[in-house]
This record gives structure tokens, C-alpha cells and sequence, in this order.
């Protein structure tokens, strides 16, 4: 798999990751190792948020929506 950031920029470079939230390939430079929120909750909620986060790669863009939150 190859970067879609860098193919869209001309460039050519081998993906290392896939955006956990919208599975964008993504390159070491792209790639954006963010801790994210756990939360435990059935059908229907209530869910409540766990102590610990779990480190997952996202692309530039969703993590930008992601902290935005």
C-alpha cells in the first residue's frame, strides 16, 4: 500500500499505517500516533469512559477532527 497523501502530492513513498477511522494508507511522515479515549457500554448506553487510552495511528485529517472534539 502506498501513501495517499504523498500520491496526491506527486510523491511516491510506501504507507506504513492505515487511519484507524477512515483506513487513509499513510506514510512515516503522515502518520500521526495519537492516545485515544476508551469507553465500556452496552446496547443501548449508557457508556462511561475507562481509565486507560489506547494509542492508535490516524492521518492528518481525522486527527484534526479528533482533537477538535
Amino acid at each position: 500500500m502506498k501513501c495517499y497523501i504523498c500520491a496526491q502530492q506527486g510523491d511516491d513513498s510506501d504507507a506504513v499505517a492505515a487511519c484507524v477511522v477512515c483506513g487513509m494508507g499513510v506514510c512515516m511522515d503522515h502518520v500521526v500516533r495519537e492516545e485515544v479515549e476508551t469507553w465500556e457500554g452496552g446496547y443501548p448506553f449508557p457508556a462511561k469512559k475507562l481509565p486507560k487510552k489506547i494509542p492508535r495511528m490516524l492521518c492528518p485529517e481525522c486527527v484534526s477532527v479528533y482533537r477538535k472534539a
